[in-house]
């Protein structure tokens, strides 16, 4: 019987989630969905000197928004509990004791002024690499250099020490990533990760393997950041007696600058006026000054349309199909199809799908962004139809604010006209066409868009005028304007009295041009 697929999406709450961040969750989601699996979202928040507060909460909501679900976590619970690293302290005591009782870790009582001291020597030596290794450890003050009665002594007194993995000098770490193939490290660029830190707590590196073991995690989807990381999770598997059981590792391509060149920051979103953030929040920075991080959701971007647009950020079906529902996504989601290479970030395409979606949208669902912007500014709409303000505008929108930019027209009369429309049409001919055409609207019993297009029709035929002298005068009449959307379904939408009250209010306020 195979083993249930479970992944995790495990983020610090160090701040704002980055778009990088809310991408591997989404490929975590789509795995395990399409493989019948669960998804657990877990805290990593070992390191307190980074927790920011209210970035936890701000995980939740970004991934509330973005749709993606998770099946164990905190606040819901799960088999697996508890959620938070910082609450799991104890489990990972007993399991560096355990690396210590075989071998595999050791203690360090190295002060702060000892490590910089000695990648100071290491500098001098013009040695290429400054860690703390199977080499620099022998000139060290730790368990392995210090006798059995002395580190007893240390310990016994509270003096402060970290635990580290003790590294192998000579082996080739071999593993097999989904997306690179297979990843060959020697352990002597590997140095011996401090595992236990000095106030007690886990780093990442021991946390995350005994986390993801006692969790029954099958996959660990995760950055390529990761990368270099994986040879010594790959050791702590080992030592720790479960390497029969080590999750398959994927490590998803960076998201890259625009042009190309470098990892996408915070710092390209604020130069370039785009969001690299799923939903805006504010986090203090290094200064404890408040940072803002622009979000789509706040920018206008619909769930789904941001989720399209992200799939698409380093994985592609093999089809020419661009739009996809979730479930078309999870139908269709596969590692293999994930991309080796960086994957560039582009505003425009992020842009097209968010139009798309909209313009795909029935006028009812449209209908309720308007309805929420008209409200907002205090916009009376009486009779008028949300539902036919929409349907004229799609195709004519990238944003559901939008739809309110564009539609203003239509809930206030026009006090302002085109100048220049109203320089080069706004003419004595012009002027006497409108004033019949309005008598002609008023007769009617209701004005609809067929309607009005047969009694402007007759009204040209009858006057020997032909429509190009007088269209873009009426339309400016009636909105202010010289373009925008089908003229005649803009009357149907705004009724004979109405349209009738804009004609006269422009025939009698807008100069006229000679000619």
């Amino acid at each position: 019987m195979e083993k249930e697929v479970r992944v995790r999406f495990a983020p610090s709450p160090t701040g704002a989630l980055h778009i990088g961040g809310i991408r591997t969750a989404l490929y975590n989601y789509l795995f395990a969905r399409k493989h019948n699996g669960k998804m657990i979202l877990r805290i990593e928040d070992t390191d307190q000197n980074r927790y920011v507060p209210g970035a936890e909460e701000y995980i939740l909501e970004a991934l509330k928004w973005a749709g993606i679900e998770y099946d164990e976590g905190p606040v819901i619970g799960g088999p697996y509990g508890p959620y938070r690293q910082s609450e799991r302290k104890d489990i990972y005591a007993k399991y560096a004791q355990y690396l210590l009782d075989h071998g595999h870790a050791y203690y360090a009582f190295d002060t702060p002024e000892e490590l910089d001291a000695m990648r100071e020597r290491l500098k001098e030596s013009r040695v290429a690499s400054l860690q703390y290794n199977s080499i620099t450890r022998m000139q060290m003050k730790n368990s392995i250099t210090l006798s059995d009665d002395e580190v007893k002594e240390r310990l016994a007194s509270g003096e402060p020490y970290v635990i580290r993995l003790k590294v192998p000098r000579k082996e080739e770490v071999r593993l097999h990533d989904l997306v690179r193939g297979w990843v060959m490290v020697h352990s002597s660029a590997i140095d011996d990760k401090v595992l236990m830190k000095s106030d007690g707590m886990p780093t990442y590196h021991l946390a995350n393997v005994v986390d993801d073991h006692l969790m029954k995690i099958t996959h660990v989807i995760r950055g390529e950041e990761w990368l270099p990381s994986a040879p010594l999770h790959v050791l702590l598997y080992r030592f720790l007696g479960w390497e029969d059981t080590m999750p398959q590792f994927a490590h998803l391509p960076l998201l890259l600058k625009p042009d190309g060149n470098g990892k996408l920051s915070k710092r390209d979103g604020d130069k370039h006026g785009f969001p690299v953030f799923p939903i805006s929040g504010s986090f203090p920075d290094k200064d404890g000054n408040a940072e803002i991080y622009h979000g789509f959701r706040e920018a206008g971007y619909i769930p789904q349309a941001f989720i399209n647009f992200l799939a698409f950020l380093g994985w592609n079906p093999g089809t020419e199909q661009e739009i996809f529902s979730i479930k078309e996504l999870i139908d269709n989601f596969s590692i293999e199809r994930i991309n080796k290479s960086g994957a560039k970030f582009d505003i425009d395409k992020a842009r097209w799908f968010n139009q798309q979606y909209l313009n795909n949208m029935s006028a009812a669902d449209l209908a309720v962004y308007l309805k929420h912007d008209l409200d907002a500014n205090g916009i009376a709409y009486g009779e008028i139809d949300l539902g036919k303000v929409c349907e004229i505008l799609k195709g004519r929108i990238t944003y559901p604010s939008d739809l309110w930019k564009e539609s203003k027209f239509l809930f206030t009369t026009p006090h302002e006209w085109d100048e220049q429309v109203v320089q080069k049409k706004w003419n004595p001919l012009a002027v006497e066409f409108l004033t019949g055409l309005r008598e002609r609207i008023l007769a009617l019993d209701s004005l609809t868009a067929e309607s009005a297009k047969e009694t402007l029709d007759n009204l040209l035929e009858e006057k020997g005028v032909k429509l190009g002298q007088v269209m873009q005068a009426l339309r400016l009449a009636v909105t202010g304007s010289g373009t925008g959307p089908d003229l005649m379904k803009i009357l149907e939408i705004l009724g004979k009295e109405e349209t009738a009250l804009r004609l006269n209010n422009a025939i009698e306020k807008l100069p006229v041009a000679a000619g």
